[in-house]
């Protein structure tokens, strides 16, 4: 799925659907390393690679990118429900970079997969609100 380049000048329709409090994926270069964040998106990937060592890595996307959560073993012990289940996920934790990749290392994780019920409520979402 391709995204549109973030343009923080253009703002999202009023009756858009959106994460509360998460920073959109395209500003995740601005925080500096060891900063607290929140992102949210769609949950297109969750790998555990058998020599990770119970470390679980999660790619969400939203409509400016994508993000890169690293999920270890005790963060998934605690929110074991919401990494396995989320379509819709938001993530707090700290930015981390490294070699120029950055990821969120997951400190609270929990599933908003109850926010995409709203994108079939007519009242809220139309085709001609869907950013261009």
């Amino acid at each position: 799925m391709a995204t549109r380049p973030y343009d923080p000048e253009m703002p999202p329709a009023p009756d858009w659907p959106r994460p509360p409090r998460a920073i959109p994926h395209g500003l995740l270069d601005l925080p500096p390393s060891g900063a607290r964040v929140t992102v949210a998106g769609l949950v297109l990937v969750r790998q555990r690679p058998g020599t990770a060592k119970g470390v679980i890595f999660v790619t969400l996307e939203d409509e400016t990118g994508v993000c890169n959560v690293v999920v270890w073993a005790k963060v998934f012990e605690r929110f074991r429900r919401a990494v396995i289940a989320a379509r819709l996920m938001r993530v707090t934790g700290r930015v981390q970079r490294e070699a120029g990749v950055t990821h969120v290392i997951a400190e609270h994780v929990e599933d908003i997969s109850g926010m995409l019920d709203d994108l079939l409520r007519p009242d809220l979402c139309r085709a001609g609100d869907q950013p261009s």
